[in-house]
């Protein structure tokens, strides 16, 4: 085993760390500045390198850019008596293992030095990537018999309902079907339509000519015309307003729509796939759903299996978004201990594969260390009994994104942050805007922003229970933006008194 280096220009500090790992029988070599440490790295390296952060000469930070561009692997700890956010940022951005505050714990210190070493002894398990990765991951069984469907649906035009839980991954499967068609070739677009104001969602749907409605200086095209010759995927089509439905059942019927305000029949060549996590035979009989649309979208149904359907799955989805979500950040990827692997494929995640992913999106902004064991997750997570966990992250798109924090999510995969600060909520907004980004995504800005007003104005409600205006004090806004975005929105709940 090679020896653990220690930089300081303190020779006080380099005799305690000296004599306290020389007790653990731990070998130490010592520098008195960064630029002798780095002239012997062109001929040797440590185990674990600890670092102050200012010294005469190149600092801390220079020496761990250095360091880490020749041995991104090697654990790096950064000490200093100056404990200010700046350095700690500055010191994890730079790929740092741990940030350890002068005056420090001898013990605490050694202790930390001795993670840094078992992570740099400990064999890489991150598999490498594979080229190409594949679009939908698992080996369960279960999974195995959408591989089948999917399969089987490949030369077909025929519209498939694909149903089940948030977060389950049902437009990965919609697209799956639309790469593995016929229609590969064109385009594939897709629709929330229960992220979008009742107003609005016909226009969006099928367009709208100039004059058509205040503010229609221009005609636009509908996504219908957009997916011409392509796929139309339609998510929580349970949501969708029942006027529209029989406007939808229309284009299914005969082929044809008319723009908002238009006259003029426009022919539509579109495979339609819809999805919904909600039990259309039940809105059907609440009357809240057409029978006739449900017929004529559940000619194929799909059924997308739970998260904790598929656990053996939980393993090689966590690789992937660790990695994943690495690459986005442009650090090493994190990797999960055997304990925490296990702990992790023992929890409920009601979010499902979206919470899952968020959850790693966090590990890797806030996990300390490359190795993550079971009490470097969610506090949320750890403290639950019996493996029945309220777990991880972000709203649609996710990372999602998962936004994830140590104080965990509820059960739509949705953040509980209180305790998360500016910077992680931040980092993992960032990495959710860049996965929709690199998805291809249109209207980025408009997207995100509505889900954090919604996410805003939906956990002020719920604290003033329901008061409209007392939630609008909360937010710092005036009645009349709160009652215009609940109605935007579609804000359930808000009520005047």
């Amino acid at each position: 085993m090679k020896p653990i280096w220690i930089v300081d220009d303190d020779a006080s500090i380099r005799w305690v760390l000296e004599k306290a790992l020389a007790r653990e029988s731990l070998e130490t070599r010592s520098f008195a500045n960064a630029r002798d440490a780095l002239l012997a790295f062109e001929t040797e390296s440590p185990q674990v390198l600890v670092s102050d952060i200012r010294m005469p000469g190149e600092s801390g930070i220079d020496l761990l850019q250095a360091v880490k561009a020749r041995y991104p692997g090697l654990p790096v700890i950064i000490i200093t008596a100056f404990s200010d956010l700046d350095s700690a940022v500055a010191s994890f951005q730079g790929g740092a293992f741990d940030y350890l505050a002068k005056p420090f714990d001898i013990d605490k210190a050694v202790s930390l030095i001795r993670r840094a070493l078992e992570e740099s002894l400990r064999e890489a398990s991150v598999e490498a990537a594979p080229a190409e990765t594949p679009e939908i991951l698992g080996h369960a069984p279960a999974m195995q018999e959408v591989f089948r469907a999917i399969g089987r649906l490949s030369q077909s035009n025929v519209t498939v309902l694909i149903t089940g839980e948030s977060g389950s991954g049902k437009e990965l499967v919609a697209r799956a079907l639309h790469k593995h068609s016929p229609r590969a070739q064109q385009p594939f677009i897709a629709l929330n339509t229960a992220a979008i104001p009742k107003d609005l969602l016909e226009s969006e749907l099928f367009g709208h000519e100039r004059g058509a409605f205040t503010g229609a200086q221009a005609m636009r095209r509908g996504r219908f015309e957009q997916a011409e010759d392509g796929t139309l995927f339609l998510d929580e089509i349970g949501d969708m307003p029942f006027d529209l439905q029989t406007r939808l059942l229309r284009v299914l019927s005969d082929g044809h729509f008319y723009r908002v305000g238009g006259h003029q029949p426009v022919k539509a060549n579109v495979r339609v796939i819809a999805a919904t996590h909600q039990n259309l035979e039940q809105r059907v009989r609440d009357g809240l759903f057409r029978e006739d649309l449900y017929h004529r979208l559940n000619v194929i149904r799909l059924r997308l299996p739970s998260l904790r359907e598929r656990r053996e799955d939980i393993p090689i989805l966590a690789r992937h978004f660790l990695v994943q979500s690495a690459r986005q950040l442009g650090v090493e990827p994190k990797r999960m201990s055997e304990q925490a692997m296990r702990f992790l494929a023992g929890l409920e995640l009601p979010g499902n594969v979206r919470q899952l992913e968020n959850l790693c999106n966090w590990i890797t902004v806030m996990a300390p260390g490359q190795t993550v064991e079971v009490k470097d997750l969610p506090r949320d997570l750890t403290q639950a009994s019996q493996g029945q966990h309220e777990a991880v992250p972000l709203s649609e798109g996710t990372l999602g994104a998962p936004a994830a924090a140590p104080a965990g999510f509820n059960g739509a995969g949705q953040p509980q942050t209180p305790a998360l600060s500016p910077e992680g909520w931040i980092g993992l907004l960032e990495l959710q805007a860049a996965g929709m980004l690199s998805a291809g995504q249109m209207d980025v800005m408009d997207v995100l922003g509505r889900q954090f007003e919604s996410a805003l104005i939906r956990t002020a409600l719920k604290h003033t229970h329901g008061r409209k205006n007392d939630a609008a004090m909360r937010l710092g806004i005036g009645r009349n933006t709160i009652t215009r975005k609940i109605v935007e929105l579609g804000i359930d709940g808000a009520r005047d008194e």
